[in-house]
């Protein structure tokens, strides 16, 4: 009974980080377009940025508390969990796959999985220190410089928006700036609750903050990119899908892990729980970047391949769990 309610807890909260996650996504979006911005920076930078936020304050309260573990797992689960569950389903809702085509996505790609495997390697000696973090945010200043450098990434200007009046424009957009406001509280009070049912989830039954983190947190934080990836193909926005999909890779990955470090230097002392995880995140960055340089397009065989990738790992860390 103490068992389900700490996962029901933990479910309530990844659900109320979904729902401010998708308030601030909607919000950010249409005062992007009202201020003009074009659709990769929408896709990139407001979306990937706005569905980031859960684990930038999820991972900031779990060092802070301590609990490294959590914010390490969280980040390394979230990311198998969009380059291979987010990435499939968006191409098995799609009509015929998704076309990677041009330079901006095949290169894209390329720091992307850089970027996925980067944390793995700087972690390697038990220590994510501040020089860590300062390579992690760096290489995220050094993507965002080569990606502003493309002016043809910018030339697509985003979905028109409704013309309404000058006045009444400008009462959505401070609307949308209380609703930013709304959600951004909302996933402080839900990720400080979350932080408190999985310390006292793990405490209870000596269950691994790891596991937890990469499992239960990483899946959570991954909702919001997961419904605009699926959103996204079934309007056939390929732009849009690759665009939040990459940025939420890669801002977990070295901006938000990158400033947990700069806070809060950590050591992982027992990386026996990452083994599964860290063989899955290679295998789900090696295969996502080999379907999208084939034929510059992911197949709905290839998604399926990449869905069984997950699949196998939760199978194989659920068993490895059980047995032990």
């Amino acid at each position: 009974m103490i068992a389900l309610f700490y996962i029901l807890a933990v479910v309530a909260c990844c659900i109320l980080l979904f729902l401010a996650a998708e308030l601030l996504i909607g919000a950010i979006s249409r005062i992007a377009k009202f201020l003009g911005l074009k659709e990769f920076v929408v896709a990139f930078f407001v979306m990937a940025v706005a569905g980031s936020l859960p684990n930038l304050f999820v991972d900031v309260s779990a060092a802070l508390r301590g609990m490294p573990e959590l914010a390490f797992g969280e980040v390394v689960g979230g990311n198998v969990f969009d380059l291979t569950v987010t990435m499939a389903l968006a191409v098995l809702f799609s009509r015929n796959g998704i076309p990677a085509k041009g330079g901006t996505i095949q290169t894209s790609a390329i720091f992307t999985i850089i970027s996925a495997i980067l944390p793995l390697a700087l972690i390697l000696d038990g220590n994510l220190s501040r020089v860590d973090g300062a390579i992690l945010v760096s290489f995220f200043i050094f993507y965002t410089i080569w990606l502003f450098s493309k002016k043809e990434r910018f030339t697509k200007i985003y979905e028109e928006q409704e013309k309404l009046p000058p006045l009444k424009a400008f009462r959505v957009f401070i609307a949308d700036l209380g609703k930013v406001i709304l959600g951004l509280a909302s996933l402080l009070i839900a990720s400080n609750l979350i932080i408190g049912a999985v310390s006292d989830f793990s405490s209870q039954f000596n269950l691994p903050i790891a596991l937890i983190g990469v499992l239960i947190v990483g899946l959570g934080n991954s909702l919001p990119e997961f419904y605009f990836a699926i959103s996204s193909a079934r309007k056939g926005e390929t732009n849009l899908i690759f665009g939040d999909l990459m940025g939420a890779v890669i801002i977990p990955a070295t901006l938000v892990l990158g400033i947990v470090a700069l806070i809060n230097p950590f050591t992982i002392s027992d990386f026996s729980i990452y083994v599964l995880a860290r063989a899955a995140m290679f295998l789900s960055a090696v295969l996502f970047l080999i379907f999208i340089r084939t034929d510059r397009r992911i197949t709905k065989k290839e998604a399926v391949g990449l869905l069984m990738v997950y699949i196998i790992w939760l199978l194989a860390e659920v068993f490895k769990n059980y047995r032990a």
